[in-house]
């Protein structure tokens, strides 16, 4: 099976966490949406998105099966996928989940609708709308364990941890001493070349990636991943960081989204609950304007290369756009636009030539190229969002 993931709706409701990548590239559990394919495909998954993103994100030519890439993948819709013809679509009511084509025929998702449809009745998670990724996450990361560890055996662990059950699960070159582990309440996964300093307690369900560390005292709560190469600290409940991300310091994040390449300065706080405990609303992109979640937990959701300033408050419900830098005192807005610099009092358009020299240095310090594909996107998302920076 050669498969291409493609953008639908939620392409646009996702926002702004899907300015810089396609629906299927988030992070949920464990791995991407697209790496959760890969491993049921066992190939190398394309992607049909946004035109200025596919410098970077390809779409393959040899494709016959084009996957809903807001859909997490289980045994059943796999197995219904893998059933399907040439020119049939599988659908669950007005939704298209996948559609299998003659090999190397490119069809729209429009064109997709046209094919003969099979209709599919089984349950499924699927991401919408930003919080669902916090939401869902308990229930990925538990699915991408048992993927993701299926008879193999872990890596051993220190003696000097205390761990609580048995659902651990170590990569090689794990660095951990004198921490505590608690599986009663879900796995904990442990990346390659991790590293848990000494008196951290972590609950699970929990999963570190690749080269990430947590340092020394971290309290982390259940329902929480932390991607590849990032540092954190502090408190940490139901979050999820994507990667390349610094929150080292003290300072509580809960209920919350955080994108690649962002850094939170010391001390800084979410708040995830309403002092009247109502329900939290979010900004949404599509209607301009802030959209009931119905949730009474919801604190930060925060789009790639965002930089904040020590002792941030960010309040219930805030939404920080691609490449904001967030400073001073007092709580900033509830929604924070695309490429904006300053806090409550006033906020400045950050211009993309500080911005690139910024990520420039951020890039070298975890050893990455920042290259022209990666300018043409931030160039690209700019102008994409100059409507925003008027509210």
């Amino acid at each position: 099976m050669n498969i291409n993931l493609f953008d639908d709706q939620t392409a646009l409701s996702l926002r702004p966490l899907t300015f810089t990548r396609p629906v299927a590239d988030l992070r949920i559990g464990i791995l991407t949406i697209a790496e959760k394919w890969e491993k049921y495909a066992s190939a190398v998954a394309g992607f049909c998105t946004a035109v200025y993103l596919t410098a970077k994100y390809k779409t393959r030519k040899d494709a016959d099966t084009y996957i809903n890439g807001s859909v997490c993948p289980d045994e059943s819709l796999f197995a219904a996928i893998t059933a399907l013809h040439s020119g049939e679509v599988l659908v669950q009511g007005e939704l298209i989940l996948a559609y299998k084509v003659n090999p190397g025929e490119i069809v729209s998702l429009t064109q997709g609708a046209l094919l003969r449809p099979v209709s599919y009745s089984g349950t499924f998670t699927r991401i919408v709308f930003p919080e669902d990724i916090f939401r869902n996450n308990d229930i990925q990361l538990r699915a991408d364990f048992d993927l993701l560890t299926k008879g193999r055996v872990s890596a051993k662990l220190s003696a000097t941890n205390t761990v609580l059950g048995d659902q651990i699960f170590l990569e090689e070159g794990v660095e951990a001493e004198c921490a505590t582990f608690n599986t009663l309440t879900g796995p904990v996964y442990l990346g390659k070349n991790t590293q848990i300093w000494e008196g951290t307690h972590i609950r699970g369900s929990f999963a570190l990636g690749e080269g990430s560390r947590v340092k020394m005292g971290t309290k982390i709560y259940g329902q929480t991943t932390i991607g590849p190469f990032s540092t954190v600290g502090g408190e940490i409940n139901n979050a999820v960081i994507w990667g390349y991300s610094a929150k080292g310091h003290e300072g509580y994040l809960g209920n919350s989204v955080l994108g690649q390449w962002c850094n939170i300065g010391a001390d800084t706080n979410n708040s995830n609950l309403k002092n009247n405990y109502a329900a939290v609303k979010l900004w949404d992109y599509e209607k301009t304007g802030f959209r009931q979640t119905g949730l009474q937990f919801c604190g930060l959701i925060m789009a790639d290369h965002v930089k904040c300033g020590i002792n941030t408050m960010f309040n219930t419900g805030t939404v920080v756009g691609v490449s904001a830098n967030v400073f001073g005192s007092g709580y900033p807005k509830n929604f924070i636009p695309d490429f904006t610099w300053g806090g409550c009092d006033s906020l400045a358009v950050y211009s993309l030539e500080k911005m690139f020299e910024t990520a420039e240095k951020v890039y070298e310090r975890k050893n990455v190229e920042f290259n022209q594909i990666e300018k043409d996107i931030l160039s690209s998302i700019f102008d994409l969002t100059s409507i925003y920076r008027s509210f």
